[in-house]
């Protein structure tokens, strides 16, 4: 009776190549994606990200009697805009790290200061929306504020919003300065820039709503309405600059593989 042969071997090196990747649920038109497997960080993050949320739940006991499931059900709206700004933060964080997937020393400590400001501003965070719908929906159950009291509590969101987005940022930069070690190509530099722009107007936005709760409380939670027109008007701007450079690449490689086929057929080559 004969033995089946050994199955063949791959070296380390070339077994590692050969193990499938996980592709990108929504790959970037005009940007590779150079995360692989999930890391380590990124499912610690993931974790940290899952724990916030959890704190943020509207009540953690069932409710038994009709006045607290009504009491329960005032709490959605403050926890579907907390939920949502944790996944912003969420998504901003997947994205930078399926772009570039970085874990050098510098990345991961902006990464672990990111997660302790997430798990910090969780409870100002539920704490500040939690008031201001009471105070749209129930006026007569809401707790009033003072000034003071107001002004610190809108500088302290404020602080935690510019702060997260200051560390984007920094992420961002880290990323550019190795854009040779990533092998960038001129359409995901420029992204890259732009990244750093986009998290620095988000930047800006916190720190202006914080200098306006110096003075005026009550007018700093307006200064977030800019986000969208901003960003919006930033990315029609620059967003046609990342199109237009793509299809000029796109285009110079096009034209580089058929003068290549074109070379290789009038030598005769296969």
């Amino acid at each position: 009776m004969t033995e089946n042969p050994p199955a063949p071997t791959l070296p380390l090196e070339k077994a590692h190549e050969a193990r499938p990747r996980r592709s990108a649920i929504l790959p970037e038109e005009y940007f590779r994606w150079r995360g692989g497997e999930i890391t380590r960080l990124e499912a610690f993050c993931d974790v940290v990200f899952g724990f916030a949320i959890t704190l943020l739940v509207v009540s953690l006991e069932v409710p038994r009697t009709y006045a607290q499931l009504i009491h329960d059900l005032r709490g959605f709206l403050p926890f579907a805009v907390c939920f949502a700004q944790l996944v912003m933060i969420w998504r901003a964080h997947y994205r930078f790290s399926r772009r570039f997937g970085l874990e050098d020393p510098y990345t991961v400590f902006l990464n672990i200061v990111l997660l302790f400001l997430v798990l910090f501003y969780v409870y100002p965070l539920k704490f500040v929306f939690t008031q201001l719908f009471s105070q749209l929906l129930s006026p007569a159950e809401a707790t009033g504020f003072t000034f003071h009291e107001a002004s610190v509590v809108m500088r302290i969101y404020a602080a935690g919003f510019a702060a997260v987005f200051f560390l984007f940022s920094l992420m961002y930069a880290h990323a550019y300065r190795l854009r040779s070690a990533l092998e960038l190509n001129p359409v995901e530099a420029l992204e890259t820039r732009l990244a750093i722009q986009e998290n620095a107007v988000l930047v800006v936005i916190g720190v202006t709503s914080l200098l306006v709760a110096v003075k005026s409380p009550e007018w700093a939670g307006w200064s977030y309405l800019a986000i969208g027109p901003l960003l919006w008007i930033h990315g029609s701007i620059f967003g046609k600059q990342v199109r237009r450079l793509g299809q000029r690449l796109g285009d110079e490689s096009l034209r580089k593989v058929l003068t290549t086929k074109d070379t290789k057929s009038q030598e005769g080559m296969p």
